[in-house]
């Protein structure tokens, strides 16, 4: 039997909060690819763990405790990957993930399951999971799946992408410029990273707002513009181009919008 949320009266908290904040800019939209990433795990230790390891992977990371607080966020905030254990209070991992895509929600799941429950991974396919990774595991494993779902999301087959003289390594997380390193701080890397996959496209700055940061973050439009500027420092400018009152786009060629 699935969880019916709506008469949950914490939900309906979290619901009145969400919409008095605006959470409604943060859905979906159009499948956009993302580097927000949900950890739902209520082991407090490998909680905290897959957190940090995801941090220093350059993702934007928000985490839940348990399964109505993760059915909540995977359906107001738009993020790329969620790992979802299935072993959760209030809310099995499963029925959370049932829920999720009876409302056609598309994000990329990955979920952890007990290594000797081959049940778990069977009804968390047929539930509509990407992947899965058994229990115990080493972070690596689990890195190297998330950056494969990143890839699928943009069209991307190779662990490399690249732009012109711009290269990104998404295995390292590295970004080179004719063959060497450029150094980039974790919100500067995320934004290049966000537009190296999206390269050709017009990416709004609403967009980079909302799919680059966590929950914590302030997210004022302003901030786009200054990393903009301090990633033309760093790289050849003309590669980054304005489209006035539309938002930016990586292209190699020189010619501007």
């Amino acid at each position: 039997m699935l969880f019916n949320l709506a008469t949950s009266p914490r939900f309906r908290v979290m619901l009145a909060t969400c919409c008095s904040a605006g959470c409604d800019r943060a859905r979906h939209t159009d499948g956009a690819f993302r580097l927000r990433v949900l950890v739902v795990e209520d082991d407090p230790d490998l909680n905290r763990q897959l957190v940090a390891a995801l941090s220093d992977a350059g993702y934007a990371v928000d985490k839940a405790m348990d399964g109505e607080e993760a059915y909540f966020l995977g359906e107001t905030e738009p993020y790329d990957v969620i790992v979802l254990d299935i072993g959760l209070p209030k809310m099995d991992g499963i029925s959370v993930l049932e829920q999720w895509r009876r409302a056609d929600r598309k994000m990329h799941v990955i979920i952890l399951t007990a290594r000797d429950r081959w049940s778990d991974k069977v009804a968390g396919m047929d539930a509509g999971a990407d992947d899965y990774v058994a229990k115990p595991f080493h972070m690596e494993e689990l890195l190297a799946r998330i950056r494969a779902q990143v890839r699928r999301a943009t069209g991307h087959a190779r662990a490399e992408i690249e732009c012109g003289p711009l290269r990104l390594d998404t295995t390292t997380a590295r970004v080179t410029l004719d063959g060497q390193p450029v150094k980039l701080t974790s919100h500067e890397y995320r934004l290049l990273a966000y537009l190296l996959h999206h390269t050709g496209r017009v990416v709004s700055r609403t967009e980079l707002v909302e799919h680059l940061y966590d929950q914590d973050f302030d997210r004022d439009s302003n901030t786009i513009e200054v990393f903009v500027g301090r990633l033309r420092k760093k790289i050849p400018p003309h590669l980054i181009k304005t489209v006035r009152g539309l938002g930016y786009r990586l292209s190699p060629e020189k010619d501007e919008v």
